[in-house]
């Protein structure tokens, strides 16, 4: 599998990531290396990455509680903390070992101790190898506003090893699969035919691959999301609210991320229908593909209002306005589209036909 390059750093795939990662320990003298897992990382993950490299050098291991619900700044205090009492300095690594949570939330910490330091990403989750393993988007919520607080910065490298997969219960491999499935829907129609007829998640390779690139392919010509980046989001917008409101809700069981963008692509399918012109046959194909793979929770009225309120702290809002990325036709999306408030009902009400 061929190294992805980004614009400054490359993105390598299993036996190629153990060998750059050999090579960069040995040109680079760090002074100290940190490894940040979480409880599933530590048991699953750690001992192979160690056994996957020829390279011996002395790490300190630092550990954090798995979850959305600890992807906020109180975590980050903590891991500050250990950099700082273990001796950590501008000349540190921190090496994540985990998903996007934690990968999200490594990232900020090390861009932010001794205000910076290198940092690399060991994505474990499928949603993280497709998504924060491009881009270089760091941080964490604010409460359960998703990704309020946060930097643009880039790691050293990205090494995908996909043999982490097998430690993945099939939820969180539907999760990531939520994203490659945006990836066509956004980029390429004829990668959507194919990843929608996937069943199993056996040999994913050359399907990771393909999403990275086409991230990358976006990243690049966008970095800081000044613009074309922001097609990106689709699904997104209500995605995360609808995260957000059954992370605090007591009534509703927590949807993984990936459960969440589905309903979000699903409802901002319906307004690109409405708005932009997306053909109702695809919108079909968009709601069947996603209701045979996710759950469809119920919602209330109450739950529906309570998640239209939370749109407005959404991070892609500007000049008081919220900003949704739709979809002209598959593989055709535009950006900026200001949303009739009439339509998020019927939005839903077309989920929960």
């Amino acid at each position: 599998m061929e190294s992805i390059i980004t614009s400054s750093y490359a993105v390598h795939f299993n036996q190629k990531a153990y060998d750059a990662l050999d090579r960069h320990l040995s040109s680079v003298q760090y002074s100290k290396i940190f490894i940040l897992v979480d409880e599933n990382t530590r048991e699953h993950c750690l001992t192979p990455f160690y056994n996957g490299l020829s390279t011996e050098f002395t790490s300190e291991v630092l550990e954090i509680e798995s979850g959305e619900e600890n992807k906020n700044i109180q975590t980050c205090v903590k891991v500050w903390n250990a950099l700082s009492e273990l001796d950590g300095d501008r000349k540190s690594l921190l090496i994540n070992l985990g998903g996007g949570v934690l990968c999200d939330l490594g990232g900020f910490v090390a861009s932010t101790f001794k205000r910076g330091i290198d940092f690399i990403n060991v994505p474990t989750t499928l949603l993280s190898m497709v998504d924060a393993s491009v881009g270089g988007k760091t941080g964490v919520d604010l409460g359960s506003l998703k990704n309020q607080i946060g930097v643009i910065n880039q790691p050293r490298m990205v090494l995908i090893l996909s043999d982490f997969l097998k430690t993945l219960e099939e939820r969180q491999l539907q999760s990531g699969f939520a994203e490659m499935l945006k990836h066509g829907l956004i980029q390429d129609a004829a990668y959507w035919d194919t990843l929608k007829s996937v069943s199993e998640f056996n040999s994913m390779d050359t399907l990771i691959h393909t999403s990275v690139i086409i991230k990358n392919n976006v990243v690049l010509q966008d970095p800081t999301e000044q613009n074309v980046r922001k097609i990106l989001n689709f699904g997104h917008t209500l995605g995360h609210a609808i995260e957000s409101y059954f992370l605090e809700s007591d009534a509703h069981e927590t949807l993984l991320h990936g459960e969440s963008i589905a309903i979000g692509m699903i409802l901002e399918a319906y307004l690109s229908f409405k708005l932009t012109g997306l053909p109702k046959n695809q919108l079909e194909d968009i709601k069947t593909v996603f209701l045979s793979k996710f759950p469809k929770p119920e919602f209330r009225n109450t739950d529906i209002d309570s998640i239209l309120t939370l749109l407005k702290f959404d991070k892609k809002n500007s000049y008081g306005n919220i900003n949704f990325v739709l979809l002209q036709h598959i593989g055709e999306p535009v950006v900026d589209v200001k949303i009739p408030d009439h339509l998020f009902h019927s939005a839903f009400s077309y989920f929960k036909e």
